[in-house]
């Protein structure tokens, strides 16, 4: 009896990750990861607390324990990698994060002797990698793309130069980010477990700002300053690594170092093809057929397997071409050049970028149909401020995603602020 109690608790753990854009679909693959990371009291605590940052009061109350115990939880679910404890303005809050980008990396980021990492890389692995249903739910059920690419900098022609905007840089996002945290790639670390990995480098993936404070603190990463920050960006871009961080203009969380065959992005993108599973750069390469000597290697060392040989049999000599629809625009292609045949053009399509990690929520919220989930639940934002975030981002979207986010709600207020917008306009 007590197993099949167990089981109902981390079911309700991940209705609870469901309700959040980056959800986690059902499957017994996943209660085994869940049983892995939360202990069965941990699981049923977990699946009441909001779904946005939650301070200590909010915490005790939802439970109802003391203030002091709640803290002990709280504290030893940090120091368990499944939640964030982040300081704003001196004031803490809490952070249930999701699966991914969340706690699934969290688990990995570091050597741990409390998890069986060898069993949870083969558990991620299957539910990721063999099942599917997570990694489809999880990049293609939004037209927002929770990440997005970022171009590879030395390569950048003058031209370019003045036309990308610093939001677009993961040297800019270094240089102004409060705190920098490294640490261990999950990736490439699941993929040692299972005796798959390459021979990048390991400890290298970055996180920024309070998420970096919250997982430095309890062991998951080490602080560095800008200047090995910038050091480490140029390993990367010496070993071919893609740059993908979090899709939003400020207060990027998130910036991972991506190989072509441990990470779920780039293996994604080259599984289902032209359903972009991140947000690509404004650029694409353009390989010049007068000055190629066809050497193959852009196609060789391309980390989603964009560029082939042209088919056309009246092409002669065969050459090269980057697959318009499947092009991350990274420029590791272009890095990698031995002719310098290959140069970066400006996308025709106009790529936006969410202003910030609310805005962008609000947006895969919308276009899940889970954004009640997000302002209700657990009344997560019934603070002025943390509502007032969320109307604001509501307001400055397109005529079209205001009208799904107003049938979502069917809220007479949210109703009332896009009119009284749409007059203001007029």
């Amino acid at each position: 009896m007590s197993h099949i109690v167990g089981k109902e608790v981390y079911k309700s753990l991940q209705q609870r990750l469901n309700k959040f854009p980056q959800g986690a679909p059902p499957s017994n693959t996943l209660y085994q990861i869940l049983e892995l990371l939360f202990t069965e009291e941990e699981a049923k605590m977990a699946s009441k607390l909001p779904i946005r940052p939650f301070t200590l009061k909010k915490a005790a109350k939802t439970w109802n324990l003391s203030e002091y115990n709640t803290l002990k939880i709280l504290e030893k679910l940090c120091a368990k990698g499944v939640l964030l404890d982040m300081n704003n303005h001196g004031k803490t809050t809490y952070f249930l994060p999701p699966p991914m980008v969340g706690f699934f990396e969290f688990s990995m980021m570091r050597m741990r002797e409390d998890v069986n990492q060898k069993l949870l890389s083969e558990l991620y692995h299957q539910y990721i990698n063999v099942e599917e249903d997570f990694i489809k739910d999880l990049f293609f059920s939004t037209e927002t793309k929770f990440g997005r690419t970022f171009i590879q900098e030395p390569v950048l022609s003058a031209d370019n130069e003045i036309y990308i905007l610093d939001f677009e840089r993961a040297s800019h996002v270094i240089q102004t980010a409060s705190s920098i945290g490294i640490s261990t790639c999950y990736c490439r670390h699941k993929m040692h477990h299972l005796d798959q990995a390459c021979n990048a480098p390991l400890d290298i993936c970055m996180t920024f700002g309070a998420t970096a404070s919250s997982l430095t603190k309890y062991g998951y990463a080490r602080t560095v300053d800008v200047s090995e920050g910038l050091e480490l960006l140029h390993i990367a871009y010496e070993n071919n690594l893609v740059q993908c961080g979090e899709n939003v203009r400020e207060g990027v969380s998130f910036l991972c170092n991506c190989c072509g065959c441990c990470c779920e992005a780039m293996t994604t993108a080259k599984r289902f093809g032209m359903l972009n599973p991140i947000e690509t750069t404004s650029f694409f390469p353009n390989i010049n057929a007068h000055t190629c000597i066809n050497c193959g290697k852009c196609e060789r060392i391309c980390p989603v397997a964009c560029i082939e040989k042209t088919k056309d049999p009246t092409i002669q000599p065969t050459r090269r071409e980057p697959h318009p629809d499947l092009c991350l625009g990274c420029g590791v292609c272009a890095r990698n050049c031995p002719n310098g045949s290959i140069t970066l053009l400006r996308r025709t399509k106009k790529i936006l970028t969410p202003a910030n990690t609310t805005h962008r929520t609000v947006l895969m919220a919308i276009e899940k149909g889970t954004l009640v989930d997000l302002i209700c639940d657990n009344k997560a934002f019934m603070s002025h401020r943390a509502m007032a975030a969320v109307l604001s981002s509501i307001l400055s979207l397109p005529p079209i995603k205001q009208m799904l986010a107003s049938k979502q709600l069917k809220s007479i207020y949210l109703d009332r602020l896009l009119a009284s917008k749409a007059r203001s306009v007029n």
